[in-house]
């Protein structure tokens, strides 16, 4: 290939780096081969973070960088492109964490001239930063403080005028809980306390408006590969997303006992009927996929939630109960640049009118053992109009329901199975104004240390960050999946359900195949989440790899073929965990609750489901041996050469 005397196409081979401590900004120039080697999103971020976060730093502490990376997609006409990645040290887990998630603002973001944006430093005062043709810069906005995301957003639009797009945190963020969210367009950066992150450095909002173009090395090429994939993703592989959405999980999972009910005491939910909804035909599909900006919920980045593990019937689920007709599907909707329109809008009798994914109704619902779909629904809202990751709000929330019923905390009135309790224990959360509030902040893991007991062993995290909605007892792969994972229990880094949904493994008898599974999904992962492409598309794709280095080659110009690709996946993998390692990783933290491994589920059909520590240690053992790592889980040799971080 002959030297380009600039950046490859679909990049600025450059990262705006501003301190909010003074102002200050500076360009970093992003190498080529760095480029390459990490494509943008989450692969990029790890780099920026490895490069310029102080090893040790507190992720709280004004050193500390938060990264917006895009990608070389981003811009062009390839459905799914509008995503970026938010990536920092989590406040949650400690080591690195990075959420995705689609909207307007990962254009306009890009189109400031910058492949990624850094913040570091702490403004004196509650400030935005601004980014646009004219640099960085702060502005104060004493106005925003204790305003949702989405008002926030609204009221600074207003005041800024056309073309810009908003970031920013709600009340959650500002305090500090560990587990809050970044906004966007009413998206969510869900995952890790990114939102404590930035209000740690006393920004309430980062304002981007597009300022310059970029183009791809072949514009034709990439119309055409447009085109063709906007066409296959209104076929079969996405069909799930479009018609079902993923809520219809709830009952599919249920139906086959993977449903974590009651902080994983059980894997069924008794009321799963009345949390699912209506899929009638005749729901009103308001479609908007290539330009609406729609909601989405505080626990979900990154389009991850596996609609596929559930049938297209739900009646083929053997003793599936039949949806509710209290949640009623009434319209379905698209994110900015996407033709899948996977958003599915709900009507809880004849109230309002709620967007509802899996992961929320999981982990407010069953998780917490409360069966009303009205409560639910404004549990969710509640988070995300507080700047909650459900997901983490509901798994600690679950687990102090739990410590309330041995008598490990003094709180009588939180129960398993109250609304009330539910919401009173999320505004007590966000406003840290109780002693439980601020404990159940610092999250399940931390909160555990502080009650001790035998708190610990039923905590749902791995690695600090709540488990989402699969129960590893019956999901053999997902467990290990769950375990070695870089970012902590996470469904959207590991998509090793696929192999225990598939048919073609045994679920519950976790082995080689499983490991090969988990390892394969996880590559892929990193692969999508660092171009970025949706990975409800994932489907649609043949010879994933091949194709995607098509893809890739229309937008850069590069010859990359398939193989670099894999070999790219292994790399972004294999960084985080150095990332990890750097800041403290230690071989227990791939691991899961001891709950999981001591307490064996029995089954409708009698039969009993069991995880035991010995059979989870010889996945683990393998997933090592198979990425090249010792056998504590350090690197042995550096794939393909190195990991290019010098």
């Amino acid at each position: 290939m002959p030297p380009t005397t600039g950046p490859p196409g679909g990049y600025f081979g450059r990262a705006l780096v501003v301190d909010v401590t003074d102002g200050d900004a500076a360009t970093l120039p992003l190498p080529e081969h760095v480029l390459r080697g990490y494509l943008g999103g989450a692969g990029l971020g790890t780099w920026l973070l490895h490069r310029l976060g102080p090893p040790g730093v507190d992720p709280l502490a004004p050193r500390a960088p938060l990264a917006f990376v895009f990608s070389p997609l981003v811009g062009t006409p390839l459905t799914t492109s509008a995503k970026f990645a938010v990536v920092a040290k989590s406040p949650l887990t400690g080591l690195l964490t990075d959420a995705l998630a689609s909207s307007q603002f990962a254009i306009a973001g890009k189109l400031t001239g910058h492949d990624a944006i850094v913040v570091s430093g702490r403004a004196a005062t509650p400030s935005v930063l601004l980014i646009d043709g004219d640099g960085a810069r702060l502005r104060a906005a004493p106005d925003l403080v204790g305003l949702t995301a989405a008002d926030a957003d609204k009221r600074l639009r207003a005041q800024l005028g056309r073309g810009w797009r908003v970031a920013a945190i709600g009340p959650a963020g500002e305090r500090g809980v560990r587990y809050a969210t970044i906004s966007h367009d009413g998206r969510h950066a869900g995952r890790g306390g990114l939102g404590a992150v930035m209000g740690a450095k006393n920004l309430k909002a980062i304002a981007v408006r597009a300022a310059t173009k970029v183009a791809p090395a072949d514009p034709a090429a990439v119309l055409a590969a447009a085109r063709d994939l906007r066409d296959r993703s209104f076929g079969p592989a996405t069909a799930k997303y479009r018609e079902l959405g993923t809520l219809a999980n709830l009952l599919a999972f249920n139906a086959i006992s993977a449903l974590p009910t009651r902080n994983f005491q059980a894997a069924t939910f008794e009321a799963a009927g009345r949390l699912a909804a209506d899929d009638a035909d005749h729901a009103d599909h308001a479609d908007h996929a290539d330009h609406a900006d729609h909601a989405g919920r505080a626990g979900r980045d990154g389009g991850g939630d596996p609609a596929d593990a559930a049938p297209a019937n739900l009646a083929e689920v053997s003793g599936a109960p039949k949806p509710s007709p209290q949640m009623r599907r009434v319209a379905r909707s698209g994110c900015a640049s996407c033709t899948i329109g996977c958003e599915h809008i709900y009507r809880v009798g004849g109230g309002k009118k709620a967007r509802v994914e899996y992961e929320n109704v999981f982990a407010l619902g069953p998780m917490c053992g409360v069966a009303e779909p009205d409560a639910v629904l404004a549990a969710s809202a509640r988070c995300d109009d507080l700047g909650l990751d459900t997901i983490s709000a509901g798994g600690t929330i679950a687990w102090a329901m739990e410590c309330a019923e041995r008598g490990l905390i003094d709180a009588p009135w939180l129960r398993f199975g109250d609304p009330g309790a539910l919401l009173r224990a999320l505004d007590e959360i966000c406003a840290m104004s109780t002693p439980l509030g601020e404990l159940l902040a610092q999250g399940s893991r931390a909160a555990s240390r502080t009650v001790g007991g035998d708190s610990g062993r039923f905590a749902p995290h791995v690695k600090g960050l709540e488990m989402p909605g699969y129960e590893p007892r019956t999901l053999h792969a997902m467990a290990l999946g769950l375990a070695v994972n870089a970012r902590g229990a996470d469904h959207n880094r590991s998509g090793a359900y696929e192999a225990d949904l598939s048919g073609d493994l045994d679920r519950t008898d976790g082995g080689a195949a499983h490991v090969s599974a988990a390892i394969e999904t996880e590559d892929r992962a990193a692969l999508m989440d660092s171009m970025i492409l949706c990975k409800f598309l994932r489907g649609v794709f043949t010879d994933p790899y091949a194709e995607w280095a098509a893809l890739l080659a229309a937008v850069t110009g590069w010859d990359v073929t398939g193989a670099e690709l894999k070999a790219t996946a292994r790399r972004i993998v294999l960084a985080k965990r150095v990332y990890n390692l750097r800041e403290g990783w230690r071989p227990e933290d791939d691991w899961l609750p001891a709950r999981l491994l001591d307490e064996p589920l029995t089954l409708a059909s009698g039969r009993e489901a069991r995880l035991t520590p010995e059979r989870l240690r010889a996945m683990i053992d393998g997933y090592y041996k198979e990425r090249g790592l010792d056998p504590v889980g350090r690197p042995v040799t550096l794939i393909d050469g190195d990991l290019r971080l010098a």
